[in-house]
């Protein structure tokens, strides 16, 4: 009796052992389950960046100058910012912005010349360190070892249009072609070749192009020069509404884009013609010389080799002949015409590269399936003049450099069609990515996350107005220094360090900002109230009147 009760009790023993043995795989597995379907929900991040794309030249925004179907279907199956902006329009300045999620006086980056604080947590340290793999190929502006980025090569400085070299983690290396094409051919290939099937990753995939000069590739080249572009109502601007800014600025597209460096035209065409601008130079704080069109028309068009500059000699000879043949005869008006539509073939013709680029890459996604998991952002480190108010370039708060591009595409996750009209900046980029991928964000980022108004919870968005801060100058292009705010209304600027003016611009019913209308009295209240959210926007941001005249530069 007692032999049948041990061997009993030992049978119900082995029993539960094994209920235990089964219960506890059940667990294991389950918790690897989750585990691993927590992993793959993490998305993986394209960020698309180009340099001074002006948001006039995607058609997405505006389809009088260009048509840009491919960056387009970004906003097309997501959502669309009308009302982005950056908070310093240069580019290093803008990309430490972005990187480190802080204004530019925290960063370091306050001008194209002065450092960055290496001691700054970048995003792309948070996602490495999170478990994602990441990747940047093309232009940084800054740096030559980007923190956080598993694999990369970007262009040195500038970079080049036509057969660029690229920094590597390993080694250096010259590549021939077009650096479009070349970006993104670095770029699938890590896809195809290097990508981790098992993580998460954030690919950086960096334009140089539409940055000056504008070196289409031949094929473009010749295509555009064929095109004529409307041009803008204000090309002709007299600053007459506006203050000492506007109107002492170098970037006059008559008086101070350069015939060989923009134009391309030869050095010898100008030699035969005998009339050459002279060269502008500035001398930094430092005492180093600086020429903004240093290398003039030979610096790129001496990359090429002699197949591919026999390809851009049929365009060019066009160009010269029609310069020598008409330019005589042109009265100023006409030349600052001849000027504005040349600057736009070239300038549109490398976004059509771009374009095509971005097709590609958005492409592979589909056909690899990696885009159902994908977030994809379109961006510009800046905005850009293209002959609003006689202009090129960038810098000041005024509309055309202060708004930037700004698309992102998240399937299933944010409406396709969806517009925002929220005022959002390049501060809040690395926010955005990090709540996206569950990463926590540090306390001193100074962003917002756009996640609220990519899921459509505009009643969670509760900034209004955002704050732009300038330092560069005396430098290139004498953008004068001036901080300022802006909401969907208004815009009130500070112009200081030579000067001591304000400007404010009734954003609805002057949209081309002609009028300044800060001494008129209808404004008066206005005014008042902007100005104590300035004071507050400054002491929230902390920005502070020593750091305004901190950095001093000097002209020859």
């Amino acid at each position: 009796m007692l032999k049948s009760i041990l061997i009993l009790n030992h049978k119900r023993l082995n029993k539960m052992k094994k209920i235990r043995s089964i219960f506890l795989l059940l667990l294991i597995f389950t918790f690897s389950c989750t585990t691993n379907d927590q992993s793959q929900d993490r998305p993986n991040i394209l960020f698309i960046m180009s340099d001074d794309h002006a948001y006039q030249a995607i058609s997405a925004y505006d389809d009088r100058l260009i048509d840009t179907p491919n960056i387009d279907r970004i906003a097309n199956e997501g959502i669309i910012f009308n009302n982005a902006c950056v908070t310093n329009s240069i580019c290093a300045p803008s990309r430490a912005v972005i990187l480190t999620g802080k204004h530019s006086h925290l960063n370091g980056k306050i001008d194209n010349h002065s450092p960055f604080d290496t001691t700054q947590v970048t995003f792309p340290q948070l996602f490495k360190n999170a478990g994602y793999q990441t990747a940047m190929y093309g232009k940084l502006h800054f740096g030559n070892n980007p923190k956080g980025v598993d694999d990369f090569l970007i262009l040195p400085g500038q970079g080049d249009y036509i057969n660029p070299k690229f920094l590597g983690k390993d080694k250096d290396t010259v590549i021939t072609g077009y650096v479009s094409d070349v970006i993104t051919d670095l770029t699938l290939d890590w896809f195809k070749t290097k990508r981790d099937e098992d993580k998460p990753f954030l690919m950086m995939y960096l334009h140089k192009a539409p940055h000056r000069a504008w070196w289409p590739s031949p094929e473009k080249f010749a295509e555009f020069y064929e095109k004529k572009f409307p041009e803008p109502e204000t090309l002709f601007d007299d600053y007459s509404g506006r203050g000492t800014a506007a109107k002492t600025a170098e970037m006059n597209i008559l008086t101070h884009m350069q015939y060989m460096h923009d134009s391309k035209v030869r050095p010898s065409t100008m030699e035969e013609m005998g009339d050459v601008q002279p060269e502008i130079v500035y001398v930094r704080g430092d005492g180093t010389l600086m020429r903004p069109n240093a290398g003039g028309f030979n610096r790129p068009f001496g990359r090429a080799n002699e197949e591919q500059k026999k390809k851009y000699d049929v365009t060019l000879d066009k160009i010269n002949k029609d310069f020598k043949e008409n330019w005589p005869n042109m009265d100023d008006k006409e030349k600052m015409q001849w000027k504005f539509q040349r600057y736009m073939q070239d300038y549109l013709a490398t976004i059509s590269s771009v374009d095509d680029n971005v097709g590609r890459v958005l492409d592979y996604l589909e056909e690899s399936g990696l885009d159902k998991n994908t977030i994809v952002i379109y961006t510009s480190d800046q905005g850009f003049y293209l002959g609003e108010h006689g202009w090129f370039d960038k810098r000041f708060i005024y509309d055309e450099s202060f708004k930037t591009p700004l698309m992102i595409r998240w399937p299933n996750e944010i409406k396709p069609g969806t517009t925002s009209e929220e005022m959002v900046q390049n501060l809040d980029f690395a926010q955005t990515f990090l709540e996206a991928a569950m990463i926590d964000a540090p306390s001193d980022m100074q962003g917002e996350s756009l996640m609220p108004l990519m899921k459509g919870d505009k009643d969670s968005w509760t900034r209004d107005a955002v704050y732009y801060h300038y330092y560069e100058y005396p430098s290139v292009h004498m953008a004068k220094r001036h901080y300022g705010i802006v909401n969907k209304e208004y815009k009130l600027a500070h112009f200081y360090y030579d000067i001591n003016e304000w400007e404010l611009y009734d954003r609805i019913n002057d949209p081309n900002e002609m009028n300044n209308v800060y001494g008129d009295p209808k404004y008066s209240d206005i005014v008042e109230k902007l100005t104590q959210d300035l004071i507050d926007m400054r002491f929230k941001y902390k920005d502070s009147e020593e750091l305004d005249q901190s950095f001093i530069y000097k002209r020859k």
